[in-house]
């Protein structure tokens, strides 16, 4: 027999990692990991290197959980000349995420069971990511709710109670108390009271973008964000507050840990009203980008451990649709690349540790919406890493950005941490800022909705 068919024969592993630093729930340090059929198989000091069909040398790297992204809008169907299912997924992997969690306010909206299969046949094998899909909740479904927060592919139940992009909003506490009354799995909230917003439509100032923050502002927020988290203790139901803005709702929800969970974003850690005067409607987003005061008080929340997650809220526009002069210009940012490495780079400056990184992005994600095996390096789980160089100074610029509509509020920012490698279930998928696999995208599992 041949050496090369003996050699064969002794593999064991599809993939190893050797040398990198592994960071865990049980801290970080040198080890090996080793792959086989798309799951973790084994974990080591030093596993011998011929037992492998493919090795990666990752000394000098750091190898995450893969980054979980749970709040991403990418358009399909309906507006596909900004964002689709594969160029949003595209974007997600360059930046080294495996994962994400779409949005339903699409058109047609994410709101029946033939919808939200749609959208999954869409992503099977099309996605470069792995994905799940949160279904509106509306007056019109409430009593499907049961079943639909249960479907494969289902993230779980999404409510706007202020208005955004699309056509779902519940603003009354009747109609959010019936849904509550249904969910039986954490449901995610847009909160802003759309009364007040629409009480103070006259503080928009046309052409004036840093008037958004003033129109929507931060008591909208929070008053929404009260009354969501009353309404969740009379129904007993368990909330996710979606892209918290505010100092004033962080201080709010500490005392409410045991319904409602909360997200944060990079746009609203990182930027402020005074960036309005170079970005302008680049910068509008709902809720809005907020005073230097209301971004210290959201650093606050999450180094006292209020805020649960991250979340990009990638929301794409084109250009040209950006370009319409304020109000009429569209609100919504991309996000999803740049997630990691702006927070890498404030894990960079102190202001952020790597194992909170880690929480943030994979294992609090699995353990809100019980995501089945992901989340964790550990053998048994999906092989999704995010592999990072935490010494790496790259610039951001809007041509790296692989999203459609190729913008980045982050243009020109240099930034410490980069995402080197993106592994969905052990298969290499970026590299070094190419794709290196066809997309194999698959619906995520969670363990309150396994297929039967």
């Amino acid at each position: 027999m041949r050496t090369r068919d003996l050699h064969t024969m002794a593999e064991t592993f599809d993939l190893l990692i050797k040398n990198a630093v592994v960071v865990n729930q049980d801290g970080e340090g040198e080890r090996d990991i080793a792959v086989k059929d798309g799951r973790i198989a084994a974990l080591g000091g030093s596993i011998d290197a011929s037992l492998a069909g493919e090795v990666i040398d990752a000394r000098g790297l750091h190898v995450l959980p893969g980054v979980i992204d749970t709040q991403v809008h990418f358009r399909e169907p309906g507006a596909t000349h900004k964002e689709d299912l594969e160029s949003g997924s595209r974007a997600a992997v360059m930046g080294g995420v495996t994962a994400v969690f779409e949005m339903p306010n699409t058109n047609p909206l994410t709101t029946s069971a033939e919808r939200l299969a749609e959208k999954v046949a869409l992503g099977r094998h099309r996605m470069h990511c792995d994905f799940a899909f949160w279904v509106g909740g509306t007056r019109a479904n409430v009593d499907d709710i049961p079943e639909l927060e249960r479907l494969p592919g289902a993230a779980g139940i999404k409510v706007f109670m202020g208005s955004s992009t699309g056509d779902l909003l519940v603003e009354d506490d009747a109609g959010v108390a019936a849904i509550l009354s249904k969910t039986r799995r954490r449901a995610a909230f847009h909160s802003e009271d759309e009364f007040r917003l629409r009480d103070r439509q006259g503080e928009r100032i046309p052409g004036d973008a840093a008037s958004h923050p003033v129109w929507r502002d931060a008591e909208a927020a929070l008053m929404c964000t009260k009354r969501l988290v009353r309404i969740a203790h009379e129904t007993g139901a368990r909330i996710h507050v979606l892209h918290i803005s505010t100092a004033d709702e962080m201080d709010f929800l500490k005392d409410h840990k045991d319904v409602a969970s909360c997200e944060v974003t990079p746009h609203h850690l990182t930027l402020s009203d005074e960036d309005y005067a170079t970005l302008g409607t680049k910068l509008q987003m709902n809720p809005p980008v907020r005073s230097k005061a209301h971004r210290e008080g959201i650093w606050k929340g999450l180094q006292q451990g209020v805020a649960d997650i991250f979340g990009s809220d990638h929301a794409p526009h084109t250009l040209e649709e950006k370009a319409k002069e304020y109000p009429a210009s569209p609100s919504g940012m991309t996000g999803v690349q740049t997630l990691v490495p702006i927070m890498l780079d404030h894990v960079s400056k102190g202001r952020l540790t790597l194992a909170r990184f880690v929480d943030m992005t994979s294992a609090g994600p699995a353990r809100l919406f019980g995501i089945a095996m992901k989340g964790r390096i550990a053998v048994g789980y999906d092989a999704d890493f995010t592999v990072v160089d935490l010494k790496r100074t790259e610039t951001i610029t809007d041509g790296w950005i692989a999203s459609k509509c190729a913008w980045t509020p982050y243009d020109g920012k240099s930034v410490t941490g980069w995402p080197v490698g993106t592994i969905v279930r052990g298969r290499r998928v970026m590299w070094e800022n190419e794709l290196v696999t066809p997309s194999n995208g698959e619906p995520v599992l969670f363990g309150e909705a396994l297929p039967r």
